[in-house]
């Protein structure tokens, strides 16, 4: 019998949440200490859990797609989000630092190669990292394709998202001028960094929860109000990034370089319907990738918490731990 019968319960089926077996904050130079923790088990199949933002965190819910009996699941906070100190630094925090800092804790847990998983901006730093060490890397599993070029940040802080949304790209605007929205990254950005918190948070809120409000099938475009802190931090984080096109040298540069990865097995969950980073992007980067799957999440946009998309999830990392077993 199917496992998960009904992808509209299918949250049920995730394994229960596993307490760590590991925390720590790990320094990383330039002044920065990240959170990394581990759980699981500790001689499993390893996993390296990337979140999504830029400017997210890990949270207890990522640790529900592995079985705890077969996979050794390391998450952290990236620079200058969740736990990881300075808070909302965006100072020494660039893609590179990223990909440096994967590389520090693998070394660190004496780990050969492992299994990297990520949603979103996650899915894009693990793309650039097997790009960087191909022969760390034994298996990509990606969810919500962001490759980080300038057709998709012009989709979603252009107005193209807007058309589908647009009570919620108003209320987005409504905190710039007319002349403002022909670049509202370079806008928010003046803001973001204004030195004022007060200004910053009003406008890291308003940031948030434009991204928040599409995250989401079943959105009716309506969301809570992010604490300011967070908020402060997740808005400054992605903006710092999307203003330096996340710090690659040339718009398409993950594409460009499909050639290095294209020996690693892959698996892709894209929501069919996802609002934030279309199914374009997770469409071009199979086309480029003979040994990745491609699974197109009907009724599903881009939140891992769709049902249906944890379902696939969860599908493939049991797949996989059958295959090491």
């Amino acid at each position: 019998m199917d496992k998960y019968p009904d992808q509209k319960r299918a949250v049920q089926y995730l394994y229960p949440p596993i307490d760590p077996f590991d925390q720590r904050m790990v320094d990383v130079g330039e002044g920065h200490r990240i959170y990394m923790e581990q759980c699981g088990n500790p001689n499993g199949v390893p996993v390296v859990v990337l979140h999504g933002g830029p400017g997210g965190g890990c949270s207890p819910a990522m640790r529900r797609y592995f079985d705890p009996n077969v996979y050794r699941v390391i998450l952290f906070d990236q620079r200058g989000c969740g736990r990881s100190r300075p808070h909302a630094s965006v100072t020494d925090n660039t893609t590179w630092h990223l990909v440096a800092d994967i590389e520090r804790l693998r070394t660190l847990l004496d780990i050969d190669d492992w299994i990297v998983f990520g949603g979103s901006w996650g899915a894009t730093l693990a793309l650039v990292y097997a790009q960087s060490h191909p022969d760390r890397v034994n298996r990509l599993v990606l969810r919500g394709v962001f490759l980080a070029t300038q057709s998709e940040l012009d989709w979603f802080y252009g107005g193209g998202a807007g058309k589908f949304w647009p009570e919620q790209w108003a209320k987005f605007t409504a905190l710039l001028s007319e002349s403002e929205l022909k670049d509202t990254i370079s806008a928010y950005n003046k803001r973001l960094f204004s030195g004022d918190r007060a200004t910053e948070i009003l406008y890291a809120r308003a940031w948030s929860s434009w991204e928040n409000a599409l995250a989401s099938i079943h959105s009716q475009g309506t969301t809570g109000e992010s604490p300011g802190e967070y908020a402060r931090a997740f808005a400054r984080l992605e903006n710092h990034y999307f203003i330096n096109n996340a710090f690659l040298e040339r718009d398409g540069q993950i594409l460009d370089q499909m050639d290095r990865i294209a020996h690693i097995p892959g698996h892709i969950v894209q929501g069919r319907y996802d609002m934030i980073c279309p199914p374009q992007a997770a469409w071009n980067l199979a086309q480029l990738w003979p040994n990745a799957e491609l699974k197109m999440v009907r009724q599903a946009g881009h939140a891992l918490s769709e049902p249906g998309i944890s379902a696939e999830l969860v599908r493939i990392m049991d797949r996989v731990a059958e295959g090491a077993s």
